[in-house]
């Protein structure tokens, strides 16, 4: 059973508006072992979206619609659902008196246009919604289960998790699908895919999606079979082969992201760690922080833009930054280095480089990434290509994948 999310308001086509309905929808829809393989945003235009409905509902049985449940005249899921599927509007008494009785026990006046939302398809279930005054509707055509929810995430949850799920039970196949999460740092794109693609191009179910994001790539194996056992084994089969291939490359087996597993090794190790940050001011700092409970094992930094900065807070000494400049492997290990000492951190991460433009010498992308512990300090170079911002998250998913690689090996 394949599902289509609509997701209905011109709000939701600005960059100021994130449509986090359909993941939460997605989710749940999975867990029913629905796959969802549409999801469109549609503005305020009644004839376009009785278009996509009508579309829709032609090849997918499940279409769920959210927003434009509204009183105002914008809000035109109702009339949109109805010309698609050729079924009149009824008004309904009762609802309109309920939403009068809503507003009167607020102690407000209802303004003449809220019965709008009284207004239900022909052949439509009501879907009461006990968090605010649209209420949702259910309906089947041709096969599809079509649902109306209103926009605001709380109204949408609670409606769907009373009303719709309890329904989409009684109709959904019994089918699991369970997914695998995998993610891997410290190899590119097309390497993972020319290492891994001879296991995974053997099946078609578990289904395989590799994605890359700034040196983060992930391997997602998606199985639908009948029961979880026949989807975990399946999974398991092909996962195995999979793992032994990538070997140290592999950080999380959950989707975890790399800060949050680095961090539980820290904490498995009574450890900590320190930062000096140069050319990314702050971001490998961040990603540590950005963990809850990361005063655990995050010692604290150092942010030493200027030379005299590095001097002074670090110790990096003088005749290293004039012999070898600010941007090199000795300038790194030192920063590096001072960190350690200044924090008594179990061990430091440094970053030095140019992120862009060029500049002291060195083109942009160069970058060093230092490591010191009790054992030794290690520096680490790259040169990235790409803008100012790339090149700095791409360096500090390197120095913690470098710490993480430390911790596991010691080298």
């Amino acid at each position: 059973m394949n599902a289509e999310i609509i997701a209905v308001g011109s709000e939701m086509l600005t960059p100021q508006r994130v449509d986090t309905n359909s993941l939460y929808l997605t989710a749940e829809l999975n867990n029913l072992g629905v796959e969802v393989v549409l999801k469109s945003v549609i503005g305020d235009d009644r004839d376009r979206l009785a278009d996509a409905v009508r579309r829709a509902v032609d090849r997918h049985q499940v279409v769920i619609l959210s927003g434009g449940l509204g009183p105002t005249e914008d809000d035109v899921t109702r009339d949109a659902v109805a010309q698609a599927l050729g079924r009149k509007l009824i008004f309904h008494d009762d609802l309109a008196d309920a939403l009068e009785e809503r507003f009167r026990a607020a102690k407000r006046k209802m303004v003449e246009i809220n019965k709008r939302q009284a207004f239900v398809i022909e052949g439509a279930d009501v879907l009461p919604n006990d968090r605010g005054t649209a209420p949702g509707q259910w309906l089947e055509e041709s096969g599809a289960a079509v649902m109306l929810l209103p926009g605001p995430p709380h109204e949408l949850k609670a409606m769907f998790e009373r009303q719709c799920l309890p329904r989409l039970r009684r109709i959904a196949p019994k089918l699991v699908i369970r997914t695998v999460f995998f993610r891997v740092t410290g190899m590119g794109e097309s390497e993972l895919d020319a290492l891994i693609a001879p296991v995974y191009k053997k099946y078609e179910n578990p289904a395989t999606t590799i994605l890359a994001a700034n040196g983060d790539l992930q391997v997602h194996l998606r199985a639908r079979c009948s029961t979880t056992e026949e989807a975990d084994a399946l999974l398991a089969e092909v996962a195995a082969p999979i793992e032994a291939l990538l070997g140290d490359r592999l950080y999380s087996r959950n989707g975890d992201p790399l800060e949050v597993v680095v961090g539980e090794m820290l904490k498995g190790r009574n450890a900590t760690v320190a930062v000096a940050e140069s050319a990314t001011g702050g971001m490998l700092g961040e990603r540590f922080t950005s963990v809850p409970g990361s005063s655990a094992y995050f010692a604290g930094g150092f942010l030493t833009y200027t030379n005299a900065m590095k001097i002074e807070l670090l110790g990096v000494p003088p005749e290293t930054l004039e012999r070898f400049g600010a941007v090199s492997e000795e300038t790194a290990a030192a920063m590096a280095v001072g960190a350690l000492h200044r924090t008594h951190a179990s061990y430091a991460l440094s970053i030095t480089g140019v992120a862009g433009p060029d500049t002291d010498g060195a083109p942009a992308g160069t970058m060093y990434v230092g490591i010191a512990d009790a054992e030794g300090t290690r520096v680490v170079h790259r040169q990235y290509l790409g803008d100012r911002q790339r090149v700095r998250i791409f360096v500090c998913q390197l120095a913690l994948d470098l710490l993480r690689r430390r911790i596991i090996n010691g080298s």
